[in-house]
């Protein structure tokens, strides 16, 4: 079937995210990341003339491969150095169930998973940001987010987190990523987590 199933795989993503974006505003949400994941890959199936797919095959897609994502490398074996000298939490969009198994999945071991489907207010609302700090029992500028998008960390700094914006320019495969260049706002910006581990002090 002649497909652009990179291209694809890439739309679930953008779509993924619109529907869970600042969930929590006016009303409970609705949505799990993995539902947003469900949803939007129904939606391309039946755009793409798919819909004739199995629920077993769309759960391959939609669960599996999310729940069994690979760590970038340079992660796994700077996290524990890191954590001896920093809290190290996962705050995060995902689902509690996709963080726990791809920490599993890849031997990562934070000191904290703080989901917006816990906090009831989803990114990038200013209330998931301070209430993640809340949880630590920080203040908002004893927290320095870490990510490689400037939405995630704008909203971060706006609340008065410190920013580090690692780059991942393969992180879309051979397609561009859609907001590649770190806003010179940002307190850090670095090309992989070795070199973040230097602009923190630790070795």
């Amino acid at each position: 079937m002649d497909k652009d199933w990179g291209h694809l795989a890439n739309e679930l993503r953008p779509r993924s995210l619109k529907i869970v974006l600042n969930q929590g505003k006016h009303e409970i949400p609705e949505h799990t990341f993995d539902d947003a994941h469900r949803i939007a890959l129904d939606q391309i199936l039946t755009e793409q003339g798919l819909s004739h797919t199995t629920d077993e095959e769309r759960r391959e897609i939609w669960w599996d491969a999310a729940h069994h994502f690979k760590a970038w490398p340079d992660f796994p074996p700077i996290l524990p150095k890191l954590r001896r000298r920093f809290i190290c939490a996962s705050f995060t969009i995902l689902s509690y169930r996709i963080i726990i198994d791809t920490a599993r999945e890849n031997g990562l071991s934070w000191d904290a998973v703080i989901s917006c489907e816990g906090i009831g207010k989803y990114k990038v609302l200013p209330e998931a940001y301070q209430t993640a700090a809340h949880y630590l029992q920080l203040e908002p500028d004893e927290c320095c987010m870490i990510a490689c998008h400037n939405f995630d960390l704008d909203a971060a700094k706006a609340v008065g987190f410190k920013t580090a914006f690692v780059r991942r320019p393969k992180e879309w495969g051979i397609e561009s990523p859609p907001d590649p260049t770190p806003n010179p706002h940002h307190d850090i910006i670095v090309d992989d987590f070795t070199d973040l581990a230097s602009a923190l002090g630790v070795s």
